[in-house]
């Protein structure tokens, strides 16, 4: 692996733009490459074995020699693939693999009256993995989980103040407030673009906490521990790639990360489409 090789990042979407931005913020002189496997979103409604599949799929599109990417380490910036296939990537790539997980350590040291809402997906919060968190983190506090069908899609839409949007947070939040939570985890990477409304509908004093920022910073350890952080000094350029509509890509893109932002359709071997029709028909 070369140090001036590109960092590899995939989610369900658009929603690990959110984890991008923060390892752009901590790594400001890396080559980014990101795709948002937009065609099969949400990860939370799939099998596992489905999200292994498209894991393994995508992180090989990443790594691939044949592709040109080379990447020299992978983020898997989805806390639902994270917990389906971040181990099975593991025991198959050489390079480093860093992925994502709840911020339940950190909002049960921040509670203050011992009650924490969770919102994420299905597939999240029914993981071995989030059982196994709540096992070393939760003694002692009240953890109150909350699915959330179909807000991840609102964010893929760009729609991130509209009324279906503002309707389902308010759905969504009501029963952690219920409850007394002060400190709410955003367990999934879409839903940190939603934090402005997130905050307006609960209030200023419930706090609001993801892991963007500390997945960055353990990607920048494991990068310095390989000796594969770059020399480059002057700023990294970012490429994206999306396995849904190129057009509204780059509309949400736009929107999401910059302007500029330039979005490429995934090549057809990559994107899975077939595997899609074929849980569509079934």
């Amino acid at each position: 692996m070369s140090s001036s090789a590109p960092i590899g990042v995939f989610d369900s979407g658009v929603g690990g733009l959110s984890v991008l931005r923060a390892i752009r913020a901590a790594l400001p002189h890396e080559d980014l490459v990101y795709v948002a496997d937009s065609a099969h979103v949400p990860y939370g409604s799939k099998s596992q074995h489905y999200i292994q599949q498209r894991s393994l799929t995508l992180t090989m599109f990443l790594t691939s020699s044949a592709i040109g990417l080379n990447a020299k380490a992978v983020v898997v910036a989805c806390n639902t693939a994270t917990a389906a296939a971040a181990a099975l990537l593991r025991s198959r790539f050489g390079v480093p693999i860093v992925a994502m997980e709840p911020a339940v350590k950190p909002a049960v040291a921040a509670t203050k009256v011992g009650v924490v809402g969770v919102l994420a997906t299905v597939g999240t919060l029914q993981s071995a993995q989030f059982a196994a968190l709540l096992g070393r983190f939760g003694a002692g506090v009240e953890v109150v989980t909350q699915p959330c069908p179909g807000l991840a899609e609102q964010v893929e839409a760009g729609d991130l103040w509209g009324p279906t949007t503002r309707a389902l947070v308010e759905q969504y939040t009501k029963p952690l407030l219920t409850r007394g939570a002060d400190t709410i985890v955003l367990g999934c990477t879409h839903y940190p673009f939603l934090r402005p409304l997130i905050q307006d509908i609960v209030g200023p004093d419930v706090a609001l906490i993801d892991t963007g920022a500390a997945v960055a910073q353990q990607l920048r350890q494991v990068l310095a521990a390989k000796d594969l952080i770059t020399t480059a000094e002057t700023p990294g350029h970012e490429l994206f790639w999306t396995t849904g509509d190129v057009h509204v890509a780059r509309d949400v893109f736009a929107k999401l990360w910059a302007p500029e932002a330039e979005v490429q359709q995934l090549p057809d071997e990559f994107a899975g489409l077939h595997e899609l029709k074929h849980v569509e028909s079934s």
